[in-house]
Order: C-alpha cells, then structure tokens, then sequence
C-alpha cells in the first residue's frame, strides 16, 4: 500500500510534514512557529499577539491588497492565526490549484515582514479592541480565572492579552524587543509546516521545498524549564451554583500527554451507560458537561472539567465518583483502550477537512492510535490522578453510530427530496428535515426536544457527525452530517428521541447559557428574525406525551438528502420510518420590502451592528459577485482605515432560504448610527468590476472545488428559496454580470428595494437613519 505521509528536515531546519489525501477536494497548510506569548520578554503583554496580526499587513513583494488574506479570501478559501502561550499558528485552505499562490504569499509574509510604526500604530487599535472584548467575554474571563489557580511563579497566571498600554510602540526598548522575538522565532529551525492534499507527496514536496526556502536557517532553541503549576493546592475559586469546576495539573509527563489526554477525555465524555456521566444523569444530578485541556507544554498538563449540576447534585459525591470512575479507568486494559480510540480517530481523518488533517499534523497530534510514547504518557497520566475504589462501572460497548449498517428496503418518505448534487464517492452526507410548527406549545416543547438531543449530540460529535437541531420563528430543524452510514444512525436515533423524549427529559432544569459576544449574538438571532411569527399566547397546561404527539401529527416537514447512493436508500427509509407530521413543501418566505429595525439583547457596551440585505433568486448571482468584490473594501475602509473595531466582516450569505448580502461590524468606539454611516457610504462609492475576480468567483461554484458541508448547505438553502438547485446555471449568471448590472444592483440595495434587516444591540434607531419608517 503506498505511502500517504512523509516528515522531512529541510536544510533551513524546518520540519516539514506531509499528508496525500486523495479523497480531499481542497488543500491546506498549517505553519506552527514554536514560540509564543510565554516566550516574548514579561514586561512587553501582548508583544507575540501583537506581532501575528503585523505580519498580515502586506510585504514589499505582496502589498496588503494582494497579501495571503486577500488572496484566499479570493479563491473562496479560510485563512486565520492564533498565539496561544508556546506557539504561533498561521493556517489556511484553498483549492488545490491555489496552494502554490497561497503558500508562497504565506511564507513570504513571514518571513519579509514590513514593521514600520504606521503600521504599528494601526494595528495596535485592533489588538485594543480585541482586549476591551476579551475582558467582557464570559467565556474568557472564565478560562482567566482557571489559570489563576496555577502557581503565581507560572507564566499562565500573569496578563498576556495585550492592549494599547502594554504595547509602547515608542519606546526603543520595545522595538527592539519586537525585532529581537521575531528574529529570534521566525526562522527555520523554529517552525513546522505541514501540508495536506490531493497532490502527490512529491508535489506537495516540491511546493514546500520551493517556499520554505525564504526563511533563513535556524536551529530549535531549547526553551527555559517552565515554573511549576503547582507550589501547592491548585488555588481553584468555587464556581457559583449551578457550576462546578475540577482542574487537574501534571508535571513531568512523557512526549505525548496531550494525545493520551484525548484518549482520557472521549471516555470521559461518553455519556453511555456504565460511565461517570451517565451514573450521574441516572442520579439527576448533571445538567451539562464539558471538559478540555487548558495548556500543555515540556512535560505540563493542565486540563478542567466544567460541570453544570442540578439543585440535588452534591458536589463532593460527584468528585468522589470521578475518582471511583478514575481507578476503573486505571485498572483496565491500556492496549484495548488505544485499539478503541484509534478505530475511532481513523473515522474523524475520514470525515475531517485538509484544514483539519493539516493543523492536528502541525501540533503533532494526526488522527491515529496513540504511538509508544504517547502510552506511556497515558499510563503516567492515569497514576497521577486521584482514584478510589467506588461505584460500579463499566466500559461502553461499541458505538452503535459507527457499526455497519444492516440491509434494508424501506421506502423513502414522500417529504424527501434526493440531492444528486454530491457525488457518493466523497464519503460525505447531509440530510436536513424541516417542521413548521403551528402550534403555540412549540417554544415549550423546544426545551425539551433540545434535551432530549444533547447525549446524542455529545455522542454524535465523537462520532465525526454534526447534528444540530435549531429553532426560528414556528419552525425546527434537524441537520445531520457526515460519514454516509453513521448518518443514517444519527438520524434515525434523533427522530426517537424528539418523538418519545426519555422520563428525565421531560422535567430537568434549563440550562443557563452564558453570554456571547454582541456580534456573535446578532448572528444566532438572524435566522429567528428573519421568519419571525406573531407572539401568541402560551397555554396553560402541564406538557406530557399526547400534547406533544398532537404538535407532531399537527406539524408539516420537508427535507432533503445529499450525498447517499441509491444502495443505502433502503436503510435511510427505515430510519425516517413513521417520520412526525405531514409531508409539505411550503412557498418561499415573502421578501422584506422595506427597512426594519430589530433590537436584539446582547449585552455589552460595544455597539454591533448587521445588516442584511436580502435579494430574490434572480438577482443573487449579481449579489454574489457584488459581495465578493465589496469584502476587500469593506474590511480596509472599516477595520484599517477607520479602525472602528476588529469583527468587520461583509459578503453574501443564505440564512433561512433567504440569500442576500451581509454585512456585520462590532465597535468599541462608535456608535450604531455611525456604523452604519459609514457602510453606506462606501456602498455609495459603487464597486469596479474586475473580470479575474468575477471568473474567480465563478469557479467557486463547481462541485470539486467546494467543501462537502458547502455542497450541501447551498442545496439545502436554494431549495428553501423555492429554487432547483444548479451549480452550472449559478456559474454561468455570475460570469454574464456585467458593470452595469452591478451599478443597478447598488442603487436597488441603498434604496432598500427588497427590504433590509437591521440586528443591533441597542433598543431604538439612532436619530438620523436613512429611512422615515422603522419596524
């Protein structure tokens, strides 16, 4: 069987790793600099933050308008970064064809960046607004409270965030402490690069060799022996009821612990029976659980359980039994433990992106069994846990999302539609079950259908299987996606469990939801804004099963498959059998037509701002290229020019069946109607329209240069609009738009012609808006 991996030294003394992946339908690069906020001098917070977001400001070879942000963004790709407290990650995926383009504009940009004080000054706002967020972020600030638990010697408990006063942009001293961390990291025994694709190992080989070229040699600096996590009890603050924090801290554990942790962790998290979590869901003790590492570097580990517990949890039993479950753990079988996990990592590299395979090679964590080293540190790490011998347990048998399926000839149900639009080859499904709910009940019976979902979906995610079950205005939503098999499973376990919700289901506590950012918190309101229904009157009535079986028969649904083949129809029709209410395909939502105003409840006192400007089905190929021609504008007029805040975004989006033009700003500074001021006033400016970018665009829009999940959300959406979906007629729209259809398009969008919705964080428009009427 030939090779699909290869790790090589490069005579610049970077590590490189490759992946052939021939299933893959795009590439991806994941460059690791091994240094990060814990390696910048102490007296400079922020200064590796800081330098990350530098390096995106454009070269003298790759101005910022042609640098690696624009690029992919052109090519319909993702780009990003992240400084965590040892490393430096920058990251992205594009079509095959884009990889030699996008991965020359990366290593050049890393390594021939321009640090002039302009630019400096400039970025120095963003990483501001960035830290006034962060402060007000629950999650954050949360994750900032477990880290002051550690030892105050540790680096992990001092401020790295960085803001406008720990950056002194004129002091000699800092400067010279920026150019010293980035001649000291940014080079090439400092760096691991990783690429996965398509593309034979040789040509993966070629295309890095070529690149990585620009970096100069380098040697791995041996970093300082970190301070001890603990001089003592681990100084953990009790989280306020219902909340329940455990933190766990490791020294000296060998290559590997974060791997071993994994394994750790998807048995943790199995909430099956015989497992710690399911003894306390039986007991009606657990609300909630999550768990994840916090930090590991040089033989350190920290990771935390967050616990959400119910009024008759005790906490000290709860403890007790994770140590009871702990000392099970220990005593089993490490070999069959690993033979479990690594047949469930090979299914996750199935079903994972170039993006995914790409950045886990670049932490050296792939999706495989762990090797020798690796147990080891498994086995070290269990003996350094607290474990008693309490409560009987057992290990989970075999997850049934992931055995094979067994013959079956069950029709489809007349409500389904088949997508043909994904090719059965690609290992990857979706299917998608709509219900509009008439009835009044339905935001009480939602409460429930979302805990009835929550082990499935905890289970699901395990699994490599996205199951999402959402609600906006008088409809629900089922999505399942993933491998093709473990699908059908997922789904038709999902459709039981909202149909007959287990006795525990029925009367646990609602779970409290932490606060999110404004902006983020828009964009979970749109859908609901968008098929938003007059408020009704809640019965008053105690919800049991036949209520609940009446809002099913009553209930009307729609769904669709992508991606089967005709040789699991039969299974896919036994696992929608008896499917809840009537089969219906309801006309499209009506358009806005006119300008509307919705306050959503996002606290914080940054202003955020979207705009949603939705189009009818002929006129969206025009507004996928006005879209795409307008995010490069939009992000230099408002985030770099005017540095109104760092969540600018804008382009075309379909939510809810509508497809139309987004656009989303979050401001530390600036007001509501300000921010909106601005934005049209660039749209004002009108757009040129450039034939590389349109013939750009439409290429996007063919089946093998687009992600799966991408495949089938587009069909799923155009069919929601009323439209057969048809990726050659989209294709050929765009590239018959021309300049004057664009010009018409801007004036119809400021006027408002097909309505607007406007999503802010503040109760009533401003003073001056450009419209007389609001709603």
């Amino acid at each position: 069987m030939p090779r699909t991996t290869r790790h090589l030294s490069l005579a610049k003394g970077l590590q490189l790793n490759l992946r052939h992946a021939p299933h893959l339908k795009r590439s991806a690069a994941a460059l690791r600099v091994h240094a990060g906020s814990h390696d910048a001098p102490a007296c400079w917070p922020g200064l590796a933050h800081f330098l990350e977001h530098l390096l995106f400001l454009g070269t003298a070879r790759f101005a910022l308008a042609d640098g690696l942000m624009r690029h992919v963004q052109g090519l319909g790709g993702e780009v990003n970064a992240s400084t965590a407290e040892r490393h430096t990650d920058f990251f992205f995926e594009v079509p095959p064809a884009g990889l030699d383009g996008a991965l020359l504009r990366l290593c050049d940009m890393l390594a021939a960046p321009q640090l002039d004080l302009q630019r400096q000054r400039r970025e120095r706002e963003v990483i501001h607004a960035e830290f006034i967020a962060w402060s007000r972020d629950h999650q954050a600030q949360r994750r900032f409270a477990l880290l002051q638990a550690v030892s105050p010697r540790h680096p992990l408990s001092g401020f790295q965030a960085g803001n406008r006063y720990s950056l002194p942009l004129q002091a000699p001293a800092f400067q010279q402490a920026l150019r010293g961390y980035y001649r000291r990291f940014y080079q090439g025994g400092q760096i691991t690069l990783s690429l996965t694709g398509p593309q034979s190992l040789d040509e993966l080989e070629q295309l890095a060799c070529r690149h990585a070229a620009l970096f100069p040699y380098g040697t791995r600096l041996l970093p300082e022996t970190p301070a001890p996590l603990r001089d003592g009890p681990l100084r953990l603050r009790r989280a306020p009821a219902p909340h329940c924090d455990l933190l766990f801290a490791h020294e000296a554990l060998p290559a590997g612990a974060l791997q071993a942790l994994e394994l750790l962790l998807g048995l943790l998290r199995d909430n099956r029976p015989g497992g710690w979590q399911a003894k306390l869901r039986r007991r009606g003790w657990l609300q909630a659980c999550s768990a994840q590492p916090l930090y590991a570097n040089a033989g350190q580990l920290l990771w935390h359980i967050e616990l959400h517990l119910t009024a008759a949890a005790s906490p000290s039993q709860v403890k007790h039994l994770l140590e009871g479950w702990l000392g099970f753990i220990r005593q089993q079988d490490l070999q069959r433990l690993n033979a479990t996990f690594g047949d469930r990592q090979m299914q996750c590299a199935l079903a994972a992106s170039a993006l995914q395979l790409a950045r886990r090679d670049s932490a050296g964590q792939p999706l495989q069994a762990l090797d020798q080293s690796a147990l080891a540190a498994l086995d070290a790490l269990l003996d350094d846990l607290p474990r008693r011998n309490l409560g009987s347990w057992q290990l989970p048998a075999d997850e049934p999302l992931l055995t094979k399926l067994l013959e079956s000839h069950a029709p489809l149900p007349a409500g389904l539609v088949i997508d043909h639009g994904l090719p059965a080859c690609r290992q990857f499904a979706a299917l998608y079950l709509r219900w509009h709910i008439g009835s009044p009940l339905r935001q009480r019976f939602q409460v429930i259908a979302e805990r009835a979902l929550v082990s499935l979906r905890e289970r699901a995610e395990q699994a490599a299987v996205q199951l999402s079950f959402t609600a906006a205005g008088e409809y629900w939503q089922l999505q399942v996606s993933g491998l093709p098999d473990a699908v059908i499973r997922a789904s038709g376990e999902a459709l039981q469990r909202l149909s007959r919700p287990a006795a525990e289901d029925w009367h646990g506590e609602v779970g409290e939801r932490p606060p999110q950012m404004p902006i983020r918190a828009l964009l979970d309101a749109l859908p609901g804004a968008l098929q938003a229904s007059a408020a009704t009157p809640q019965p008053a009535c105690i919800l049991d099963q036949t209520l609940l079986d009446g809002l099913w028969q009553q209930a009307r649904w729609q769904g669709l498959a992508v991606g089967f083949d005709e040789a699991r129809y039969g299974a896919l029709g036994a696992a929608l059998h008896g499917i809840m209410g009537q089969p219906h395909r309801p006309d499209p939502a009506p358009y806005l037509a006119e300008r509307h105003w919705l306050s959503v409840d996002a606290p914080g006192e940054q202003a955020a701002l979207l705009l949603f400007c939705p189009l009818p089905p002929e006129l969206q190929a025009a507004g996928r290229l006005l879209g795409h021609l307008l995010q490069g504008p939009v992000y230099q007029r408002l985030r770099v020019e005017l540095q109104l805040g760092y969540a600018v975004f804008s382009g075309f989006r379909q939510v809810a069946g509508y497809g139309g033009l987004l656009f989303g700003v979050q401001s530390p500074q600036t007001g509501h109607g300000e921010l909106l001021g601005h934005l049209l006033t660039l749209l004002g400016e009108g757009v040129r329209l450039d034939p590389l970018a349109r013939q750009q665009l439409a290429e996007q829009f063919d089946e093998p240069a687009m992600g799966n999940a991408e495949v089938a959300e587009w069909a799923w959406q155009t069919r929601l609009a009323g439209e057969e979906p048809a990726l050659p007629r989209l294709r050929r729209a765009i590239l018959d738009t021309e300049q004057d259809h664009l010009d018409a398009l801007l004036g119809q969008l400021l006027d408002a012609h097909y309505g607007w919705l406007c999503l802010a964080n503040q109760a009533t428009p401003p003073d001056r808006w450009p419209w007389a009427r609001a709603s």
